[in-house]
């Protein structure tokens, strides 16, 4: 990872750690970049926290500055803003959004002409003007300065694209849908309306400050109470920018990003359409999806945790499918990140297809308990590598003797350690969860 961008863009707090001057930088160096041999085009799409608006202006001041002419989506999802890069032409696309973070954090993601995360190398150049004390990128002049144009149609084109992808009505189909108060609360409705779907929407009302607020993806409580309640056929959670989506199934259990895989895993494979034969998920997902995905002759490949390393190792290969625990889920054929809304299209269309509930469709799955505790520290490198840390989390993994396994890691976004426990027990996980922990505030790295 660089200075500023870490596994999902230049991301941090709202005029603490990302400032609107980051933000014009980035623009400058995207226009300039871009613009070498042509003039760039780039397209913005943001989320719903109040700072969105501040970094779009000082972004689209950077880039018109260097000559870049800019299309606003305004209000949209990650995915639409990668969907619209590489179908229309665009040389690359920016996402204003901290995803799952609270609202006083920010971030910007910048998305290459194909619809992948921008490249290492760029992010690097990027870094190196945004240090520079001086600037000495050249300002366009006269008819050359950039022009910003409302492209609302994109995300309208997008929407149509996912409603094209339902291979059945959803008409009868009573489903929850959680937007998180963020980018879902423009696209998700839209979609299962215009499918049939009789929606009943939660959080749906941004306010700048309430996005992620005990709702959404990462506070999925009240969705589960929701649909028990109104007896729902299913549930949906979004996180911020709707990237990610987790389940709820009609008797209120979560479904996870792992639960997803091996759902839409075994689907795709009977249907022949998963490529390589091959699941791809990253270090945090469960003992239990490698070895329902083993039972069901289905290969599973292992990647660091971040979707960008999944992406990457799909492409590589060829894969069709991949995620992460979380509910980052990238169905290769129709997209090239993960997508909340196309996530929950792709579960339907199981559901619809196999005439059965969503608790039936995973009877086979069995999944061990697992305790993920996040520790804040000032050095999370110092505080992962100190000794009394190692010992704990090595004695932790000698007790539960190949029955359960411990990670510990250092989050990609945030100042936290994160530990994650997984053993036959919930008991056991936090057990030696809080272990390691006192470990970590032992050696005085809290804060």
């Amino acid at each position: 990872m660089g200075k500023y961008f870490g596994t999902d863009g230049f991301r941090g707090e709202a005029n603490v750690d990302l400032t609107v001057a980051h933000a014009y930088r980035v623009g400058r160096y995207l226009g300039y970049h871009y613009g070498k041999e042509h003039k760039a085009r780039v397209v913005i799409g943001k989320d719903t926290r109040r700072s969105s608006y501040m970094f779009e202006y000082s972004l689209v001041a950077g880039l018109t500055a260097s000559g870049a002419d800019v299309y606003l989506l305004h209000v949209t999802s990650t995915p639409s803003v990668s969907y619209v890069v590489r179908t229309e032409g665009f040389d690359c696309g920016i996402m204003i959004s901290a995803s799952h973070n609270p609202y006083y954090d920010n971030g910007i993601k910048v998305i290459n002409g194909s619809g992948f995360k921008l490249e290492a190398e760029v992010e690097e150049l990027i870094e190196a003007y945004v240090d520079r004390p001086e600037d000495e990128l050249p300002l366009a002049k006269r008819e050359n300065i950039g022009r910003t144009t409302d492209y609302v149609l994109g995300r309208n084109r997008y929407l149509g694209y996912l409603i094209s992808l339902a291979t059945r009505s959803f008409q009868g189909v009573r489903v929850g849908l959680d937007c998180a108060n963020g980018s879902a609360s423009q696209t998700a409705k839209s979609v299962f309306d215009a499918l049939g779907a009789k929606t009943y929407v939660l959080h749906n009302e941004p306010d700048g400050t309430n996005i992620n607020d005990g709702c959404g993806s990462t506070h999925i409580e009240e969705l589960q109470s929701f649909v028990v309640e109104k007896g729902l056929d299913i549930g949906f959670a979004y996180d911020g920018d709707a990237d990610r989506c987790l389940a709820v199934d009609e008797k209120g259990n979560i479904v996870d990003g792992d639960q997803i895989l091996y759902l839409c895993g075994r689907y795709m494979a009977e249907r022949g359409e998963l490529e390589g034969n091959t699941v791809v998920a990253t270090v945090m997902s469960n003992i239990g999806l490698r070895r329902g995905l083993e039972k069901a002759g289905i290969a599973y490949e292992q990647t660091a945790v971040g979707d960008k390393y999944v992406s990457e190792s799909m492409q590589e290969h060829g894969y069709s499918l991949g995620g992460e625990q979380s509910g980052h889920i990238i169905f290769s054929k129709y997209a090239t990140t993960g997508d909340g809304v196309l996530t929950s299209l792709k579960i339907m269309e199981v559901m619809l297809e196999k005439k059965q509930r969503l608790s039936s469709l995973l009877s086979g799955l069995t999944i061990f308990p697992q305790l993920l505790l996040n520790v804040r520290v000032a050095d999370k490198k110092q505080a992962r590598e100190d000794a009394g840390v190692r010992q704990a989390v090595a004695e932790a993994e000698a007790a539960l003797a190949g029955n359960g396994r411990v990670l510990l890691r250092e989050s990609g976004t945030e100042p936290l350690l994160r530990v994650m426990v997984e053993a036959e027990s919930d008991d056991l996980c936090r057990q030696y969860a809080e272990h390691i922990v006192a470990a970590i505030r032992a050696g005085g790295y809290e804060g």
